[in-house]
């Protein structure tokens, strides 16, 4: 049987307690995560924020131990029936599943949530957009005309501001400090004719 996975090459993972049916989280898992699953004896997950491989209880103690693995009939999500060490939540709870659901939630409720690679996606191809279409009153448009000296020097300012905020402890403006030089440091990288996907193959060199 093949194994189905989604758009981001991911599997869902569900783990379930093998002594009592409790049902004690949800994960994905991509294959090299799988590999070190099935063929250990511990869950290995794969982290979507990190992009990484995530050895679940690594940094707690509380292992999932693998006991059986079974995927379901459209072989797209997998059941990972496991002996915990402890707790499985990061909150101490012995399951992730403690919120019951009590009633149709409104619209206002729900809140989309995006791994960071997926946010820098969107704003590159927005940055692209302007780059092709040098919108009229656009900030990213003038930068592009300005060329890639200017949208340099922005990166080396945001850079210098970004540096300042961190030394001083200035917590509460570091976050946009830090998004201001990511969003120059994409727009010089569009200017050059560069991909962010080539800038995460190199980082992913780095963590080997």
């Amino acid at each position: 049987m093949n194994i189905k996975l989604n758009e981001q090459g991911l599997l869902p993972a569900i783990a379930q307690d093998a002594n009592t049916g409790q049902v004690l989280m949800m994960g994905y898992m991509n294959p090299g995560s799988l590999k070190r699953t099935v063929e250990g004896v511990q869950v290995w997950f794969y982290s979507r924020s990190r992009e990484d491989l995530w050895h679940k209880g690594e940094m707690s103690g509380n292992y999932l131990n693998l006991k059986e693995a079974w995927l379901d009939c459209d072989a797209d999500t997998i059941l990972l029936k496991v002996d915990p060490d402890g707790p499985a939540c990061h909150t101490g709870d012995v399951s992730c599943f403690t919120n019951k659901l009590e009633a149709v939630p409104e619209d206002d409720e729900y809140e989309k949530t995006e791994s960071g690679p997926s946010v820098l996606g969107e704003l590159f191809a927005l940055i692209k957009d302007r780059q092709e279409e040098m919108h009229e009153g656009s900030y990213t448009a003038s930068l592009f005309k300005e060329g890639v000296p200017r949208i340099a020097q922005k990166v080396v300012e945001e850079a210098g501001e970004t540096a300042i905020a961190a030394a001083i402890g200035d917590t509460e403006n570091l976050p946009g400090e830090v998004a201001d030089m990511l969003y120059h440091t994409l727009v010089l990288l569009a200017a050059s004719g560069v991909q962010p996907e080539e800038v995460y193959a190199k980082l992913r060199e780095r963590r080997k």
